[in-house]
């Protein structure tokens, strides 16, 4: 056969076959402009004091490879959520998390129940093991019949709209996961602000969970993923070996004991977001929220080229909420510091 032919034939298989091919990078928030004040990241302005020496004092061991049994990043962990440490499994962030469960549990053609608007990854993930999401509204998603599907995944509190779902309801309906034999998938990423428990060591289930939000260190890459019995088993063996550099094993481990932190975070978000709310509110529709973010309805498209703008003015960055599902006038904002927090209220006319 001809070369060019073979070619086109194998691009034409790659193009039908592969969902790489088709896989858009998904657009987030965050900025990497020192000059900007960054409201468009929901990760806490401030990290726990002794983070710097910590991380420092564990550079010489990163010459080494690490232990890849993690084992006191295992136990803190656990104690950190509730669960036993050998259900724990060390990845490099939330995310990671998020694949090891959809690489671990999808084959082509499984269908998987996604919640809209969402953390626009889960569609990418689940769609580069070649299975198909199914959306729903997110606030009917503990609504709909889990049969059938091979994952259910929910992000709780959910981002970008910041509410919590009850936790009698999610627990009752990780049941119903249980008994059609569909994994549940639940991403905690920001539910360390909050005090509901977390799912943790529920059979059935897959908890995600990120340490870059409560501690200010999105780019240290640290987080787990929690599972029981086979489906922890079938986790273990698909996790990528030395899954955490050796500093943030360290500097994890260091900030999940922080529990005064932690408690002085949730007091400080549990002030100024209503604050903010209020605030906001004068202009613009604000979502109910239980994180620390803020969900801002500009009433259309070009109100939100309006907000952005004004916010760039005054050298901060606010979340164009537009490239979630099912969004098209939105625009979201952190929770920061109150002297940052007023910054940008006053940035916004507010």
């Amino acid at each position: 056969m001809d070369p060019d032919a073979v070619e086109a034939l194998l691009s034409g298989a790659r193009d039908d076959q592969d969902p790489v091919s088709d896989g858009a990078r998904v657009a987030h928030g965050s900025s990497d402009d020192p000059q900007v004040l960054d409201f468009s990241a929901n990760t806490n302005p401030r990290y726990p004091e002794a983070v710097p020496r910590v991380y420092e004092s564990a550079l010489p061991s990163a010459r080494d490879y690490p232990a890849d049994d993690y084992c006191s990043f295992r136990v803190t962990a656990a104690e950190y959520v509730d669960c036993a440490p050998q259900c724990v499994l060390p990845t490099a962030g939330g995310l990671a998390a998020i694949r090891l469960a959809a690489n671990t549990v999808l084959r082509s053609g499984d269908s998987v129940v996604l919640p809209y608007p969402s953390f626009s990854e889960y569609a990418r993930e689940i769609r580069l093991q070649g299975a198909e999401p199914e959306f729903v509204p997110h606030d009917e998603l503990l609504e709909t019949d889990p049969a059938g599907h091979a994952m259910v995944a929910v992000c709780n509190p959910n981002n970008p709209t910041g509410e919590l779902y009850d936790a009698d309801r999610l627990r009752a309906y990780a049941d119903r996961c249980r008994e059609a034999d569909t994994v549940l998938l639940v991403d905690e990423a920001f539910l360390d602000f909050t005090d509901d428990p977390s799912l943790a060591g529920t059979d059935g289930v897959i908890v995600a969970r990120s340490l870059t939000k409560m501690f200010g260190l999105p780019g240290l890459r640290a987080g787990f993923a929690v599972a029981t019995g086979d489906l922890r088993e079938r986790l273990a063996a698909a996790r990528l070996t030395w899954s955490l550099s050796e500093p943030a094993n360290a500097v994890s481990v260091h900030c999940m004991n922080q529990s005064e932190f932690v408690a002085e975070t949730r007091q400080r978000v549990a002030r100024e977001r209503p604050r903010m709310a209020a605030r906001l509110g004068d202009r613009f529709d604000v979502s109910d929220s239980d994180s620390p973010f803020l969900l801002c309805d500009a009433g259309s498209s070009e109100a939100v080229d309006d907000v952005i703008t004004e916010a760039r003015e005054a050298n901060i960055a606010v979340r164009d909420a537009r490239t979630f599902r099912g969004l098209d006038s939105h625009f979201r904002v952190a929770v920061r510091m109150p002297g940052e927090n007023d910054q940008l209220l006053a940035a916004l006319g507010v």
